[in-house]
């Protein structure tokens, strides 16, 4: 009797332990092909790019921050897409202009209304952005997508320049920092184009510069050197990260007092050896 319900008992084990490795597979299958948080896609997508594409990823995935139409929501917070708690700004005007800087640096959606937007992958395909910019510009008249042409400009104005308006926060190599409220991205991995609407629009703490303050021959200018950053010549020795006096100064008291001290100690032996 005991033989037979010890059967009975790993069978009827056996059975469950199947059906949850079986419902284990069917959650992670589904949880697989569940759609990057936040983002929300139509079942059926058109082949190309078009405002009609970009309305309906609009009002699923930055509705709930920027408001019905782009009009923007000022008041409390409201749960939208992802359950991330929406409130932004009105992008009625902004034009192509800011909303391909902020898409193709992958600065939105954002995940939390309260942290500084980074850079970061683009969860949108090249087709859904077109479409989302051309929604976002239909919204208004504002700034298209710039097009930049810095093979003819100048390096050293645009180094003089940079170190003018841009160097203060992003060092003179480019590689970014830190500032009271905000981390200063590098800019090695940002094309002209995201240059130069960075310049215009003026992402979060940075600030805007109109043509009256930098020209567009400016621009370009500034645009040359950055993209020149990304692949500097150190022929005068150890580039230390390009980082300017900072590491400079570490490697002096860090390497080459220590490397002095030792020196001036084994001369000292040797005097007391003669």
């Amino acid at each position: 009797m005991s033989r037979l319900i010890t059967a009975l008992l790993g069978r009827r084990a056996g059975r469950i332990a199947l059906a949850a490795s079986v419902l284990a597979l069917g959650l992670a299958g589904v949880a697989e092909a569940q759609p990057e948080l936040g983002i929300v896609r139509p079942i059926h997508e058109p082949a190309h790019a078009s405002v009609q594409l970009g309305a309906e990823l609009f009002a699923a995935n930055c509705a709930s921050c920027h408001g019905v139409d782009g009009q923007g929501i000022y008041k409390r917070p409201r749960p939208g897409a992802g359950n991330v708690p929406g409130m932004g700004p009105s992008l009625r005007g902004v034009g192509a202009q800011a909303a391909d800087l902020y898409l193709s640096l992958g600065y939105m959606p954002l995940g939390n209304i309260h942290e500084q937007p980074n850079q970061g992958p683009v969860r949108f395909s090249k087709k859904e952005l077109r479409s989302l910019v051309e929604y976002v510009a239909s919204l208004g008249p504002g700034p298209g997508i710039p097009h930049p042409d810095p093979k003819g400009a100048s390096l050293s104005e645009g180094f003089q320049l940079f170190t003018l308006n841009c160097a203060g926060c992003h060092q003179l190599a480019a590689e970014g920092g830190y500032v009271t409220g905000a981390k200063v991205p590098p800019l090695h991995s940002v094309t002209a184009t995201q240059i130069a609407e960075a310049v215009r629009v003026g992402p979060y703490l940075m600030p805007r510069f109109s043509t009256k303050q930098i020209s567009n021959a400016q621009l370009n200018a500034i645009i040359r050197y950055v993209l020149y950053t990304n692949k500097i010549d150190n022929r005068g020795g150890w580039g230390i990260g390009n980082l300017g006096p900072i590491p400079e100064g570490m490697v002096a008291w860090w390497i080459g007092i220590p490397l002095l001290l030792i020196a001036c100690l084994l001369v000292s032996r040797r005097f007391r050896k003669a």
